[in-house]
């Protein structure tokens, strides 16, 4: 996202002694909450190769993919546009360009700054900034099903997709802002007013058509727990988390653990690991184990941190030969020709899409492939 907040000089300075000074490793409290996880030393970056890199396309400034397997086995990775307002699609084997979909506007199948996106069985599920909205289509044919939460969120950007029994819960990162200082910099509201960082929607979709209402509004108002700049987000149901990224480099880099019912948990993690924004986050599952991979966006070179699915503890980090300035990530963990053990995607610079292949990191951070149930 790269939002600066304006603050000053001198809260920068004590913000840096605490962020590179001498403070004991291992786990440090979090001011008023359970505890920061902490990366305990400075890791070694291993280099991992990418598979492809898709065309790059800088008018596009392409922002968040994701993925989708046709019904004949095709691999399409959808990536959102966000100054020319359409979805781009390529070959998710080979990164060839295949399509574009959409236009600008505000019809059905017109987009105005896409952001987030996600797909989830036929679906296609998109944040329109400047919109202010979630459009749903469907695929293969990318049909407009409908649009919701236009009156509710103003500045959105990211959203994760939790499966229900009927229907689907949606969670949209909401990073309004109180306006602009003298110098053009966005100005976070008071701590009091970010308790709507998340929007929490349930979602229905049946009959060529979309229900959709406000189930709640998510934003710790606390010192600790509060979510100044978001846009990045992920769940992991099965151990009842929320995860988001926290991109205010003035205050700290980190992701932050939320409930899914949208409670702070007191914990939060990342903060040594990143020296850049903490952006994109996914869940790569092992069987009940996994590992959460983020996103720290170098402007040079973009490193991607793993941690322990359950205790946070990081595990390994990997940058990628080219990959830098990253936005959105996405991890698809279906086995395909190229990538049997999956493959993560990852957008380059504003201009286009990366992917690795999910068994070369596994082996530069030596971690296991085959995962017990």
């Amino acid at each position: 996202m790269r939002v600066r907040h304006a603050i000053g000089l001198l809260s920068l300075a004590l913000l840096s002694a605490c962020r590179h000074g001498d403070v004991p490793a291992a786990v440090t409290p979090a001011s008023g909450g359970k505890a920061a996880v902490s990366a305990e030393a400075p890791r070694a970056v291993a280099t991992v190769a990418e598979a492809f890199l898709t065309p790059m396309t800088p008018a596009d400034n392409i922002d968040s993919p994701a993925s989708w397997t046709t019904a004949d086995g095709r691999q399409w990775l959808i990536a959102t546009a966000k100054a020319t307002d359409k979805l781009v699609v390529y070959d998710g084997q080979t990164g060839v360009h295949l399509r574009d979909v959409g236009s600008t506007g505000t019809a059905p199948g017109q987009f105005d700054r896409p952001n987030g996106i996600a797909v989830i069985d036929d679906l296609v599920l998109v944040v329109e900034r400047d919109n202010h909205r979630v459009q749903v289509l469907q695929l293969p044919d990318f049909t407009p099903l409908g649009v919701f939460a236009a009156a509710d969120l103003r500045k959105p950007y990211g959203l994760w997709v939790n499966k229900q029994r009927e229907g689907y819960d949606v969670y949209v990162t909401d990073s309004y802002d109180a306006g602009e200082d003298a110098q053009g910099n966005d100005v976070l509201p008071p701590l009091a007013e970010l308790d709507k960082r998340v929007r929490r929607y349930s979602l229905k979709v049946g009959g060529g058509r979309i229900d959709a209402s406000l189930v709640s509004n998510i934003g710790d108002t606390s010192e600790a727990g509060a979510l100044r700049v978001v846009e990045s987000i992920w769940g992991d149901p099965a151990n009842d988390r929320l995860l988001i990224a926290e991109e205010d480099e003035t205050y700290a880099s980190e992701i932050k653990v939320y409930t899914l019912e949208g409670r702070f948990t007191g914990t939060t993690f990342g903060r040594d690991a990143f020296k850049a924004q903490a952006e994109g986050v996914m869940l790569r599952t092992c069987g009940k184990d996994g590992w959460w991979i983020t996103t720290e966006q170098g402007r040079q070179r973009s490193v991607f941190h793993l941690f322990d699915r359950h205790t946070f503890r990081h595990v390994g980090a990997f940058q990628g030969n080219t990959v830098a300035n990253t936005d959105g990530i996405w991890l698809d963990q279906h086995a395909s020709t190229r990538f049997p053990h999956g493959v993560l995607y990852a957008v380059h610079d504003d201009q286009g899409v990366v992917a690795f292949d999910w068994a070369s990191v596994a082996r530069q951070l030596s971690l296991p492939l085959e995962c017990a149930p």
